[in-house]
């Protein structure tokens, strides 16, 4: 009787579960069959808009009809960007293209160094050297601003009346059309003293190159020195309480240490007085002359051709007005003193 009624039960669910499940299914397709009706016929609507819109109106992307002039601490990530995103263009004939000078101006960072300005715009030294008329290429100073031309070069000064520019390029070495169209000018036109032009490809004399980055004279202590006076104004040793102008740097030493020429150059002044003591004059080229003095010793005589760095001219002393053995050293432009840590290698 018990397994008659426990029959009946299950019969009885197995139904409503038939029953049930029947209906969930059919729910489930008729759902999916509406909503993928309405999905295709959205996707269709949505296709014909998008195709009805002008495509030139949606693009984006970096634009500029020339390359834009970086600044600043832009300068670095512009200049990336503009590499990455420029496309090829197709070849030209550069013989034939004009030669246009144009310049930007570029703002002196922190840590910058003339090499690396001029690598950046793809240019030369003596081009930012001469262009904006360095004397001294180590004293470039944070937020200074430089002149950068569009193409590598020289600024020149007429030297003398009827100097044209194929007679320039001949001494540079460098093309006279090319001189001639960057500064407007015929290859024969005769130009007056004074005029200035722009000398492409055109570099600096070694020498020039040389005085600038302060690399023109050795250092006339091979020894190891200490700085015990820089060149400029100091409050005087000898009278207390007073300033005075000091016309060179002292390099302290112990006494006895040879002395070398700073360059190479021609001894022409070998003499004694109460402020120098012993002392030595070398007269160089370009208008350089170097002073030694306090010497304990002088080992040259006037008239002596001198090299620098293999040549000694005397030992250091403490001769003249002096507190202790050391070398004055003094570098004359001219006829004017000049700061000598400015051109000392």
């Amino acid at each position: 009787m018990k397994k008659i009624e426990e029959c009946a039960i299950i019969k009885k669910l197995e139904s409503k579960f038939n029953m049930v499940f029947k209906t969930r299914v059919s729910r489930i397709v008729s759902s999916s069959i509406i909503f993928f009706s309405f999905g295709v016929i959205f996707a269709s609507t949505c296709i014909g808009i998008l195709h009805t819109i002008d495509s030139h109106k949606a693009v984006g992307g970096l634009e500029t009809a020339a390359v834009p002039v970086a600044a600043d601490d832009d300068f670095k990530t512009l200049s990336s960007l503009l590499e990455e995103t420029k496309t090829p263009e197709p070849a030209t004939d550069v013989a034939n293209e004009p030669a246009v000078l144009t310049y930007q101006t570029y703002r002196v960072k922190a840590g910058d160094m003339i090499g690396f300005i001029a690598d950046a715009f793809g240019i030369t030294q003596d081009t930012i050297i001469s262009v904006n008329n360095i004397r001294q290429s180590r004293l470039i100073q944070p937020n200074q601003y430089l002149k950068i031309p569009s193409m590598p070069g020289i600024l020149y000064t007429v030297k003398k009346d009827g100097e044209t520019i194929e007679t320039i390029a001949e001494k540079y070495e460098v093309e006279a059309e090319k001189c001639a169209l960057v500064n407007y000018l015929t290859p024969t036109t005769e130009l007056k003293a004074g005029y200035s032009l722009f000398v492409p490809d055109a570099e600096l004399d070694w020498m020039t190159r040389q005085e600038i980055n302060g690399d023109l004279f050795k250092r006339p202590l091979k020894a190891r020195y200490w700085l015990s006076s820089n060149y400029g104004w100091r409050d005087s040793p000898f009278n207390p309480g007073t300033r005075s102008f000091h016309g060179g740097i002292d390099m302290a030493v112990a006494q006895g240490t040879p002395i070398y020429p700073a360059m190479d150059g021609k001894v022409t002044t070998v003499g004694y007085n109460a402020t120098y003591g012993n002392y030595v004059i070398v007269t160089h080229h370009s208008g350089y002359k170097t002073l030694y003095a306090h010497m304990s010793k002088v080992a040259c005589a006037k008239g002596n051709f001198v090299y620098a760095q293999s040549t000694v001219i005397g030992y250091v002393g403490s001769t003249g007005l002096s507190t202790g053995p050391h070398l004055h050293f003094t570098v004359y432009k001219n006829g004017n003193t000049i700061n000598p840590l400015s051109v000392l290698n």
